[in-house]
């Protein structure tokens, strides 16, 4: 059945209905804490600090795709002679072809978000202890 909930909700039915020590989610979450607790406190701090700085970082691709529309507005007039030029329909894959990249970059972003997230997390919660 199809649901808005997200992937946390799909993860509480999942572990509802299995143990929770052999969900894949649960053991890759398990195995990555355990390295992340293996390593001494000085590299971990370090390693936080590099985080941080990837979280940051994926902000650059939500500007990278709101700054193609306007450099296509810039020479709008070329654009649109060429898209629209003897009723072709270019317009037709090129407007296509950006909203496709323009999905998969917002996806990747978010997920490179969520995953920085989750690591800080973790690395936090570690070092707190």
């Amino acid at each position: 059945m199809f649901s808005f909930r997200g992937d946390a909700h799909k993860i509480y039915l999942q572990l509802k209905n299995k143990n929770s020590k052999t969900h894949k989610d649960i053991s890759e979450t398990a195995e990555i804490k355990a390295y992340y607790e293996s390593l001494d406190r000085e590299t971990l701090q370090l390693i936080y600090y590099r985080m941080i700085k990837e979280q940051n970082g994926t902000g650059i691709i939500p500007i990278f795709v709101s700054a193609i529309p306007w450099l296509l507005f810039l020479f709008s007039g070329k654009v649109e002679e060429i898209l629209f030029g003897n009723g072709n329909l270019l317009w037709v894959s090129f407007a296509s072809v950006y909203m496709i990249l323009l999905t998969l970059s917002v996806l990747f972003h978010f997920k490179e978000k969520a995953w920085a997230a989750f690591h800080l997390e973790i690395i936090k919660d570690i070092l707190e202890s």
